[in-house]
This record gives structure tokens, C-alpha cells and sequence, in this order.
């Protein structure tokens, strides 16, 4: 806060700004400091990401939030496993399955290790920008949210191929009609959680059935989703993109199979 003694001193029209000012610096270090003390679980689904996998945990570890990295490797063969045999890192656990299980699989069993407050789930493809964690977690940490996605429709978009983008509107769609809301990204990667709130799911997922499973229990739960901006790069199949129509497919019939059941 500006100190009493020198507000007399200020001309009136300073004043008011700089008192303002003060205000606002001191709730900005009161954020840092929460977010210093919460611990981030960040979990790292992978499947066949040799070529991306460095890159991408190098970016999550420059962030700069207490934090724990579960990777979980869903039994990839084109050399991924060798390359997370040698990460040398206190901050990284990483676990490996005996058989290809699925993305959902794998969140599954990263939840079996996390020790987080909140927890973000995080593709080892480089779609997704480990930089928008920090506006992904406030509004957790300032407690307007328990479950917060990043909107890639919110915010910038490139490479993203028609019927995907087509596909992630009919969902958004189904699942904001289902149930009485409205969100514009339901199949986003980046989907953020209090962790109490993700372990009480009860998830059954084993693919990538894991986004409208998860999308639609916290909804019929009665947790509000706050979106926030995000940027997205989206890659080839090609370049390695694995999700197929049928999983979209999937996606609709799963949020409307968890708007009648539990």
C-alpha cells in the first residue's frame, strides 16, 4: 500500500492512480506467493513421441511453478521409452505400461501418483504451450474455480485441419446442450483441475474417451467450467496426430452416455 504519510503530498489527480496502483501491485504478490506455496501435478500421457517428447518436457520444466511431471508412456516403440529412461530429474516420475492401454489408461494411472493441489493434463506433441499455465491455473489459485480448460477457440488456432475443427464444434455443442451450460472447447488437451476434485471422478476412460468422460462428471457434479484463451498448434497425421473420426464419434456418445449414467 502507498504510505498515508505521502498521499497529502500528491497532487489530487495522482493520488487516487497511484493509490490504485499500490493496491493492485500488492494483490499481484499475493497471487505469487500462492502460487509459490500450491504444488502443480502435471500429467504426461505419451505414445509413440520420440520426436516431440524432449522438446516438450524441456518447455514444461521452464515453467517457473513448484511442480511435479508424471509421464506416463503407454508402451511406445519408436524409441520413446529409451529417451525417458535417461531424463535425470527430482521434479519427473515417469511410469511405464506393459501394453498399449490408451490415453485414458494412462491419465488413469498418473492420478495413482500425483501429491498436487491441481493438476493439468499436458500431450507430449507440441500442440499445446506449457507458457499458458500460469493463466490457466489463476483462477484455481484465486478460488473462482475448481475446473478451469484452455479455449483454443478463444484464442489463436493455427494448422488445425476443417473436420477437426468441425468435430470439436459438435461437441462443444452437445456438451453445453446436455448439460445446461456453455463452453466452446470441450476436446481440449489442457484441462485443469483441483486435484481432489479429478480424483473424486471415478473414471472409467481408457482412450480418448477420457475428454467428454471428464467434461460431462464434472458438469453433472455441478462444477463450473471456466475457460480461458490458449494457443494451439495443431500437427499432421503425418506428423504423428493419432485421434481418428471415430473417436469424435466416441466423444458424442460418451457425453451422452454420462448424462444418463454415472
Amino acid at each position: 500500500m502507498l504510505p498515508c504519510s505521502l498521499a497529502p503530498l500528491l497532487p489530487c489527480s495522482l493520488a487516487p492512480l497511484l493509490m490504485s496502483a499500490a493496491i493492485r501491485f500488492e494483490n499481484v504478490s499475493k497471487m505469487s506467493n500462492v502460487k509459490r506455496e500450491l504444488k502443480l501435478s502435471v500429467i504426461m500421457p505419451v505414445h509413440n513421441e520420440a520426436h516431440t517428447i524432449r522438446e516438450t518436457l524441456r518447455q514444461v520444466q521452464t515453467v517457473d511453478l513448484e511442480k511435479e511431471i508424471i509421464i506416463v508412456d503407454d508402451h511406445s516403440s519408436d524409441g520413446t521409452r529409451k529417451i525417458l529412461s535417461q531424463i535425470a530429474d527430482d521434479e519427473v516420475k515417469v511410469i511405464y505400461h506393459d501394453q498399449n492401454t490408451g490415453k485414458g489408461s494412462a491419465i488413469r494411472t498418473a492420478l495413482q501418483y500425483v501429491t498436487g493441489d491441481i493438476v493439468i493434463i499436458q500431450d507430449g506433441d507440441l500442440e499445446y504451450d506449457p507458457a499458458d499455465y500460469y493463466k490457466l491455473i489463476e483462477p484455481i489459485v484465486e478460488g473462482q474455480a475448481s475446473v478451469v480448460y484452455g479455449s483454443r477457440f478463444l484464442g489463436e488456432i493455427s494448422n488445425m485441419h476443417l473436420l477437426n475443427y468441425i468435430a470439436n464444434k459438435i461437441l462443444a455443442l452437445t456438451a453445453s446442450l446436455l448439460f445446461f451450460t456453455w463452453i466452446t472447447d470441450e476436446g481440449t488437451c489442457y484441462k485443469v483441475f483441483e486435484a481432489g476434485v479429478l480424483n473424486g471422478l471415478n473414471l472409467k476412460c481408457t482412450g480418448f474417451d477420457f475428454c467428454p468422460e471428464v467434461t460431462a462428471k464434472v458438469l453433472k457434479r455441478g462444477h463450473r467450467i471456466v475457460e480461458v484463451p490458449i494457443s494451439y498448434r495443431g500437427r499432421s497425421t503425418e506428423e504423428g496426430k493419432k485421434i481418428r473420426w471415430q473417436d469424435g464419434l466416441r466423444a458424442f456418445f460418451t457425453l451422452i452416455k454420462y448424462r444418463l449414467v454415472d
